[in-house]
C-alpha cells in the first residue's frame, strides 16, 4: 500500500469506480466510496483525501431544487478545486466540477446512449486515462453537457457530445475521467 487513498461521491448504487476501481488498487491506493443524498457531504474534509472522484448518476448538475444535497456537494467540490487537490469528475461527476469553476452546464445536442470510443487528446494520452487506450468503447448514458471551465485541461472526447465550436471541447462519459485541473500561473 502506497498510504495514498481515494475518495468517490457515488449517486446511485450502480455507479461505481467501476474500471477505475481496479487501476487504484493496483497502485496501492485504498478507495472508499460515499452516498451524495445520504452521506452527511457537508461533514467531510475536502482535503482529507490524496483524490477525490466524483461519479455519475441520473440526475443534471443543475437540478438544486430536486436534490438539495447537491449545494453541499458542489462546496466540497470548490474547496478542494480551491486548494489544487486532484479531482476527477465522470458524467454527472465532471458537470459538476464545471460547476463549481463556473462554467455552464446545459442540455447535449443529443442524448449518448450506448457503446461508443473516447478519443484522447495528446494531454489525455499523457494522463491518467492513458490505460484506457485510444478508441477504447465505453458506455455513455447522458443528456447533457458543460462548457470548458477556465485552467482544465481537455482530456478526451467523443463525436456526439463534442462542441464543435472549439478544439479545446470536451464531454463527460460514464467510465473514466475526462480532464483534469491544472496549475493556475
Amino acid at each position: 500500500m502506497t498510504g495514498q487513498t481515494a475518495l468517490a461521491l457515488r449517486h446511485v448504487a450502480f455507479e461505481d469506480l467501476g474500471l477505475l476501481a481496479p487501476l487504484l488498487a493496483e497502485r496501492g491506493i485504498a478507495a472508499r466510496t460515499l452516498d451524495a443524498g445520504v452521506d452527511d457531504l457537508a461533514a467531510v474534509d475536502p482535503l482529507g483525501n490524496d483524490m477525490l472522484v466524483v461519479l455519475g448518476g441520473p440526475i443534471g448538475a443543475t437540478d438544486d431544487a430536486a436534490y438539495p444535497w447537491l449545494a453541499d456537494e458542489l462546496r466540497l467540490i470548490e474547496r478542494r478545486l480551491a486548494a489544487g487537490r486532484p479531482t476527477l469528475g465522470i458524467c454527472l461527476g465532471a458537470q459538476l466540477i464545471a460547476r463549481a469553476l463556473g462554467a455552464a452546464c446545459y442540455p447535449a445536442p443529443a442524448k449518448e446512449i450506448g457503446w461508443a470510443p473516447v478519443e484522447l487528446t495528446e494531454a489525455g494520452q499523457a494522463s491518467c486515462l492513458a490505460p484506457l487506450g485510444e478508441g477504447t468503447s465505453v458506455l455513455h448514458w447522458h443528456g447533457d453537457t458543460f462548457d470548458l471551465p477556465s485552467g482544465v485541461t481537455h482530456l478526451a472526447a467523443t463525436e456526439i457530445c463534442q462542441n464543435r465550436r472549439s478544439a479545446t471541447a470536451i464531454t463527460s462519459w460514464r467510465c473514466s475521467s475526462i480532464w483534469r485541473r491544472t496549475a493556475r500561473t
